[in-house]
């Protein structure tokens, strides 16, 4: 066959792989701004366009695309000037993650005005998981967010990423965006059942496959247990997991992994593997688990860390604060009620993957000068967490393995795991040849992890005044197979929630349980939104059995400024209320009711209702989040950052060229960032607990300081000027009437044998709290259970906002996300503990249609911990936006709905089932 084919202008001739997609071709061929979000046809991230058509270039064929013209989004750019929507998106910081912004950029540039007009059909194809979409539509209308960069005057601006303009000519290079030489694949063949004995694996037809070079099974693997979850302290998580293990826990956990030259071999050899399976019983609910006789599903002993592994209970709380039986004595009215949430998916449109290779150090003894290690290049939110892990599993020294995140493709805690990279290195050990493994959209929802589902039981009592007298808590959190940060997230759920709240008497029973289901892991607001659902809606009850303005009740009983969040488990010390926003939150909601006419959007017969929620959180994990950073002056006058912080989209590498400039009265473009590389700075924690800008940026503002203290120093004594006298300027020193430029000092002190360089420190403790509130006016189809979003407005105390527009950014993609674990998101799990939601189409996340235009307010405050008075906001904004549509939706409709998603057809049912009465006649 005779083939040609154009790319981006260029002419390629090589026949495709029979039954190759486009998407693939493309990428062979270097043109890495293709991505693969799902290979499915159902995100956009792959898009291109063929003859100025925007096409899903994961199910086109390429064969198809034979004498036609292909545009990626590196061929938008002509002659060295970005099209259009290209600066449209750059100016208006239309991405975070940016992982699916080519796709956006080339449909949206093939639009017509007509088109234009209709962004929630022009749209329905392309997902973003990140920005909540208005960053989007403002960059496809042409509004401009981005300011202009000013010596000295970074922190509080809206500076655009430095990685702003690699992300829109799809040159910024994810994890996979590399070429290996000697590359390998690998797949995994997964266990389908929820629970077994392996009893034989036979591998020789696999490894007749042509192209299989290896078949691993648990025989191969370390017998070492460890935890996937990724924390500063390993002792956190239980340790109950292998690499490879003779007994399968969750339908989906994978049983054996096969190496070859290409994904097709490597699945081959997948499908010829015959395994003979003991079934072992299996408990799919966390109550069931702990009955007496449930299956034990880890028969481990105390060296686990698991706290009662005969009852399946991963870990436990229980405590009380004075007696909840007096405060609800005391009680004039008590509401009682169970809520539960369901599972959801983290739906990173990058998936989980990583490639390890080898390198050769510049120094040491060996053929090439320098000793060989080990290079693993991952997405992932903790590398310097992974590197620690890799080392203990297989007894490695810390020189021995590197490493390294590119730019993540999002992450939202579902990349504080170690999935991928520890069964990749020991298939690159055992082979020497480097080796990848790239999980498909399906293996993200059946062999990755979910956000915990829980059930709560809240009890709340109060006097007539709305003053509370008790406040009970019993929680059960599904932990799933393995007990991943189970222990923290059960923890944590209980902590903040109930801490915001003043009552004499408190009381906490939570456990975290194990099943024979998918495993939960770290999820955006670790918890916190779960518990926060029940206890806000609880209140909201309760405030109507009061008879009181649900603000004014809140108002009553949050704790306020200076005070400490005190909870049945104990005080955590190093938790303050280092300013306080609540009061303010509050107060947007009370402006928002004040001026509100959205009611009158609501369509004819339709119910209409309003409800609020608020949260809080504290601004890091417990226990100490450790961050390096080093800032240094180069040779051309310009500075260097080096810090481990990954960048998936959480806005950290901006802000902390932000807090670098003003320290040393520079501009943002004239600082380059190292960073998610073992090899930049000693320790990074990782980009988790929302620990980018209060943690590693103070690590950062403390290098910048000192730095900025050590250049002029320097000066003073090399232009023989009273240091008082100096003043740092963008590229120079001023000195009482001439200037010195940067580059003459770096030349001076090098001549001197002195470094201008500085190192700084930060260990995540004392912590402040950050406060969110969230407020909606929706409308209710009572006759199909539809539900439209009147208007969203949030409240956000984020301290000093370092950079607002990615601030909002950040708080309109937590509004979205919640949105969608509101409304529709639900991973589920049937009687065999299969995943039947294992693809987006039968996975439903929030598109541009689905998504309203939040209005976020910021606090006026300033924290006296975060650095230059910041607080976090990439985690909080999440966690009030449930319970506030709830307490809508009960507005709206009278029914309380206690059970997450609220789907169109259970709305329906409520409804219905009020309207017919009890025995199912109409009344």
């Amino acid at each position: 066959m005779s083939y040609s084919i154009r790319v981006n202008d260029q002419s390629f001739d090589a026949e495709p792989r029979p039954g190759q997609c486009l998407r693939t071709y493309l990428r062979d061929r270097g043109w890495f701004g293709v991505k693969k979000g799902c290979d499915a046809g159902d995100c956009g991230a792959c898009t291109v366009q063929v003859d100025g058509e925007p096409v899903h270039s994961c199910i086109y064929p390429a064969v198809r695309a034979e004498g036609r013209s292909v545009t990626t989004v590196e061929g938008l750019a002509r002659n060295g000037e970005l099209h259009p929507m290209q600066q449209r998106f750059l100016d208006a910081q239309g991405f975070q993650c940016g992982f699916c912004t080519a796709g956006f950029l080339m449909t949206t540039s093939a639009l017509d005005e007509e088109q234009l007009t209709d962004l929630p059909r022009s749209l329905k194809g392309n997902l973003c998981r990140c920005t909540g979409y208005r960053a989007i539509e403002d960059a496809i209308r042409g509004v401009r967010h981005t300011e202009r960069p000013c010596a000295g005057q970074a922190v509080g601006r809206s500076l655009g990423a430095p990685a702003g303009p690699q992300v829109v000519t799809g040159t910024a290079r994810y994890t996979f965006d590399i070429e290996v030489e000697g590359l390998l694949h690998m797949k995994l063949l997964r266990s389908p059942h929820p629970h077994a004995r392996i009893r034989s694996i036979d591998t020789s037809a696999a490894l007749r496959v042509p192209g299989v070079h290896a078949v691993l099974t648990h025989h191969d693997a370390p017998a070492k247990l460890y935890s996937s979850a990724r924390h500063e302290h390993p002792t956190e998580d239980p340790d109950d997991t292998r690499v490879l293990d003779d007994v399968v826990r969750f339908a989906g956990q994978r049983v054996a992994a096969v190496v070859a030259e290409s994904e097709g071999a490597a699945e081959e050899g997948c499908r010829r593997i015959v395994v003979e399976y003991e079934v072992l019983p299996f408990v799919i609910d966390p109550e069931e688990a702990m009955l007496p006789g449930a299956p034990v599903i880890h028969p481990k002993g105390p060296e686990s860390r698991i706290f009662r592994a005969q009852d399946n209970v991963c870990g436990e709380v229980h405590g009380e604060l004075g007696s909840v039986e007096q405060g609800f004595a005391e009680a004039d009215v008590v509401y009682e009620e169970t809520f539960r949430t369901q599972r959801v998916q983290h739906a990173s449109l990058e998936t989980h993957g990583c490639v390890v290779s080898f390198e050769r150090t510049a120094e040491g003894e060996g053929e090439d000068g320098g000793e060989e290690r080990i290079v693993v290049r991952s997405s992932t939110q903790v590398p310097f967490l992974t590197r620690r892990a890799l080392c203990d599993l297989y007894d490695l020294p810390m020189e021995r393995v590197r490493v390294v995140a590119g730019r993540v493709g999002g992450g939202f805690g579902g990349k504080q795991e170690m999935l991928t990279e520890d069964i990749a290195v020991l298939a690159a050990l055992k082979l020497h040849r480097p080796v990848k493994l790239e999980f498909t959209r399906a293996e993200q929802f059946y062999g990755a992890t979910t956000r915990h589902p829980f059930k709560i039981t809240v009890k709340v009592g109060a006097r007539r005044d709305g003053t509370l007298t008790a406040l009970q808590f019993r929680v059960v959190a599904n932990t799933g197979a393995y007990g991943n940060h189970g222990p923290a997230v059960m923890f944590h759920s209980v902590g903040e929630s109930m801490g915001v709240y003043r009552a004499p008497n408190k009381k906490v029973d939570a456990y975290s349980v194990y099943t024979n289901g998918v495993p939960a892991g770290a999820f955006r607001g670790y918890g916190l939104g779960q518990v926060t659902f029940a206890l806000e809606s609880a209140m909201d009850e309760l405030a109507r059995r009061l008879d009181i303005d649900p603000l004014v009740l809140r108002e009553r009983n949050v704790i306020g400024p200076g005070d400490h969040m005190e909870g049945p488990c104990g005080e955590e010390e190093d938790l303050h209320v280092a300013s306080y926003g609540l009061d303010q939150c509050l107060n947007v909601v009370r402006n928002a009711l004040a001026d509100d006419r959205s009611a009158e959007l609501a369509p004819e017969g339709w119910l209409v209702g309003q409800g609020f929620a608020m949260a809080a959180i504290a601004t890091g994990p417990p226990g100490g989040h450790f961050a390096d950073a080093t800032v240094k002056l180069l040779e051309d006058g310009t500075y260097d950052i080096a810090v481990g912080t990954a960048e998936f989209g959480n806005g950290t590498t901006t802000v902390h060229q932000q807090i670098t400039a003003g320290a040393l009265g520079t501009t943002v473009d004239r600082i380059a960032v190292r960073q998610s590389d073992t090899d930049v700075v000693r320790h990074d924690t990782g980009a988790f607990g929302s620990a980018g800008t209060v943690v590693a940026g103070k690590a950062v503002m403390k290098a910048a300081n000192a730095l900025a203290e050590q250049i002029l120093s320097f000066t003073a004594e090399h232009a023989r000027t009273p240091r008082s006298l100096l003043r740092l300027t963008a590229d120079s020193v001023e000195c009482e009437g001439r200037t010195v430029s940067l580059k003459e000092i770096f030349e001076a002190a090098r001549g001197r044998g002195v470094e201008l360089a500085a190192d700084g420190h930060w260990g995540g403790s004392p912590r402040s709290v950050a406060f969110n509130s969230q407020w909606f006016r929706i409308a209710v189809d009572p006759d199909s259970g539809e539900i439209r979003i009147l208007r969203s407005v949030h409240g956000a105390d984020a301290g000093k906002v370092m950079n607002p527009m990615q601030c909002r950014g950040q708080v309109e993609g937590g509004v979205a996300q919640a949105l969608g674990a509101t409304l529709f998101e639900q991973v589920l799990v049937d009687e065999a503990g299969q995943v039947t939601t294992a693809a987006f189409r039968r996975y439903r996340l929030p598109a541009y249609a689905d998504v309203p235009r939040t209005e976020v307010h910021f606090t006026e405050t300033s924290d006296a911990i975060g650095p230059l008075g910041a607080k976090s906001m990439s985690e909080s904004p999440f966690n009030p936006v449930g319970p506030a549509f709830a307490n809508a939706l009960r507005d709206a409709t009278g029914i309380r709905f206690t059970e997450a998603p609220f789907l169109r057809d259970k709305v329906w049912q409520a409804l219905e089932q009020r309207r017919t009465g009890a025995d199912g006649s109409r009344g």
